[in-house]
């Protein structure tokens, strides 16, 4: 994409005017927009996933070995030099169900879980939730296995006895990493075109198990996804995210720094440079850097759904959640399946894995139509 210039000036927490266009104030999303955002969000989350926790040189050493850089694909084992796959080890409970050769529908993914279980969430309580029903829901549907990091600390707190929002401080030390950002989809596809009532919702939901920067992501990723229903390009949507965070906080300067540097830079690779040399002292999993790079990616992207993708988890850090969002939003802008690459869906076999009680093995067309259901007002 061709270099931009300009700051996005973001507002306060009170959010940005109503995006007008697709969706709009008081509208529904679509069945098909909605089933666009579902494959495109597993498209990336799959994408992402044998090289979870793989430092950047070793993702980008594995993807060159096998004439996939810069990343246009699944990765693959096959052709891969035994001494480079020995040295740089796949994610070991993703690869025998993420690497090109392995891919037999969407295996499980709590990047797939959390926005399915606010679904139920929506159908049992309406979008005026409390943080308190988002608790209820995970103790009825929810298997304490498939958490993690801040999720579970809140989860094991909420056994304990402890209330929200205390679940998210009490002996939490993943409170402000990424799992609030990856349950945020639902929020925005339930407000198109109001990125301010999207991340108060979003906000609801994150404060059981986050604080700080973590709730901020969260609310970012909300914001940008009402926007791009609404019918805002993506770098709009990233704007109407950014104007519903404080802007002075670390996550705000972070997103714009990077937006900043993904207009400056042809080169991907440099952007990504520049933002682990930034961030690099974050947690792989912290919601700083990973909100950065997400917004970098979509950036330079300009809306392409295998820009989006590839560009996201080539970044490294939380490679699967990342791709995972920017898949969702370019998924949306896509507004079709149809509009999406072949190759990213076809593996996908129209089929879900997942612990979600009752819902193993749905087809996304189907629980686009389920989402539509329980969006509507």
């Amino acid at each position: 994409p061709t270099p931009r210039t300009g700051t996005p000036t973001p507002r306060g927490p009170g959010g940005p005017p109503p995006v007008s266009g697709r969706g709009g104030v008081g509208e529904s999303l679509g069945v098909q927009q909605l089933h666009a955002a579902w494959l495109g969000r597993a498209a990336g989350c799959l994408l992402g996933k044998p090289v979870e926790k793989l430092e950047l040189p070793a993702i980008r050493t594995l993807a060159r070995a096998t004439g996939n850089w810069p990343l246009t694909t699944w990765f693959t084992a096959r052709g891969l030099p035994p001494d480079l796959a020995a040295r740089h080890p796949w994610n070991r409970r993703s690869a025998a169900n993420s690497l090109a050769e392995n891919i037999d529908g969407m295996p499980e993914d709590d990047d797939l879980n959390y926005p399915l279980l606010n679904v139920l969430l929506l159908q049992r309580y309406g979008r005026g939730f409390r943080t308190a029903d988002v608790a209820r829901l995970w103790l009825d549907q929810l298997p304490a296995g498939r958490t993690f990091t801040a999720e579970r600390v809140a989860y094991r707190n909420l056994l304990s006895g402890i209330e929200p929002p205390d679940t998210a401080r009490h002996h939490n030390p993943f409170r402000e990493w990424i799992g609030a950002a990856i349950r945020a989809d639902v929020h925005g596809w339930a407000h198109p075109g109001d990125p301010a009532s999207a991340a108060a919702q979003a906000h609801r939901d994150a404060a059981l198990t986050h604080t700080g920067n973590g709730v901020y992501s969260a609310m970012f990723v909300a914001g940008t996804i009402a926007a791009a229903g609404g019918g805002a390009d993506v770098h709009a949507s990233l704007r109407s995210g950014l104007a519903v965070v404080p802007p002075r906080s670390r996550l705000a300067v972070a997103v714009r720094d990077a937006i900043e540097t993904a207009r400056a830079h042809q080169d991907f690779d440099t952007v990504v440079d520049r933002l682990h040399a930034a961030h690099g002292h974050y947690h792989w999993v912290h919601a700083i850097p990973n909100a950065a790079l997400l917004a970098a990616a979509l950036t330079h992207a300009d809306g392409d759904f295998t820009g989006s993708i590839c560009r996201a988890v080539s970044g490294g850090w939380d490679t699967d959640s990342n791709g995972a969002t920017a898949g969702s939003v370019a998924g949306l802008l896509a507004g079709h399946p149809d509009r999406l690459p072949e190759r990213w869906t076809a593996p996908l076999k129209n089929r879900l894995a997942t612990s979600v009680v009752g819902f193993d093995g749905i087809g996304f067309d189907e629980l686009a139509r389920l989402t539509q259901e329980a969006l509507r007002p």
